[in-house]
């Protein structure tokens, strides 16, 4: 992570009253960096933040806010563009859905969008100018296999999360040499509440899935290990990088040819 001074800095970690976010906000913590929390559900989070400072002496601010809404949204954002100890933002928060896709209910697609895309995208917004700013700085954006595998889930979910893996490229692409860390980690099925809400609890899923289900605690440890690696993209539990490599290696031999005057011969205009 990046360092300002003898600190890490802070780290903001969106989602963080529980799951992924909050297991992010104990290995930030144990990093050395002072943490902003931010949730909807503010007893939680205000737990999590006690236990945190207790336990590891940092300093832990909760910051309680529902991304979905616009006033809460523009809250946070005015303190990424306003606290320059910032150094780390920290993209979880998000929902998603195991309905199929026409089964499922249009305004709650949306509000899916409004949280997945336009908050992260929002988010990073405000973080990212004030760490070119200060040269450096890291985004880790919670995207999802079913960026690269949206048959898994509900094609909206997926849709949402290809647009994480796709800004993350950008953002990578236009920011590397401006010192700006970006990655995005890509879970697989993962032990949080994310599933009862999905509506898809692994209580119900074929024992064959269950056992394919990894901890939360797993999950984040991976995700801290690729990023001290300097990867880009995380797969926890992809067992070779190398495959990753491959699909990278085959989208980026596609560039030439995307775009042309004529179109391909095998269309016989």
């Amino acid at each position: 992570m990046t360092t300002t001074d003898k600190t890490p800095g802070i780290a903001l970690i969106t989602g963080a009253s529980s799951g992924i976010g909050a297991i992010y906000a104990d290995r930030l913590a144990r990093r050395g960096h002072d943490l902003i929390l931010v949730a909807r559900n503010a007893e939680r989070l205000g737990a999590l933040a006690q236990r945190l400072t207790a336990e590891t002496g940092r300093t832990v601010t909760p910051l309680v806010a529902d991304l979905a809404d616009k006033g809460d949204l523009r809250k946070v954002e005015a303190v990424l563009r306003g606290d320059p100890r910032i150094t780390v933002l920290v993209n979880n928060a998000g929902l998603g859905s195991a309905v199929p896709l026409l089964q499922a209910d249009v305004d709650a697609m949306e509000a899916m969008i409004e949280l997945n895309v336009t908050a992260l995208t929002r988010l990073t917004y405000a973080a990212v100018p004030g760490f070119v700013a200060r040269g450096g700085g890291s985004v880790i954006n919670i995207s999802s296999i079913v960026a690269v595998a949206p048959e898994f889930l509900n094609g909206v979910y997926g849709g949402s999360k290809a647009f994480v893996l796709a800004f993350s490229q950008q953002l990578r692409h236009e920011l590397a040499a401006k010192g700006i860390r970006v990655q995005a980690v890509l879970p697989g099925a993962t032990a949080t509440e994310f599933w009862d809400i999905a509506g898809a609890p692994i209580a119900s899923m074929p024992q064959e899935m269950q056992q394919r289900v990894m901890r939360a605690e797993d999950m984040v440890d991976a995700a801290l290990a690729g990023f001290d690696q300097g990867e880009f993209v995380t797969i926890p539990a992809l067992p070779e990088a190398a495959d990753w490599d491959a699909v990278e290696t085959a989208r980026q031999a596609l560039f030439p040819n995307l775009s042309r005057a004529v179109p391909a011969a095998r269309y016989g205009l």
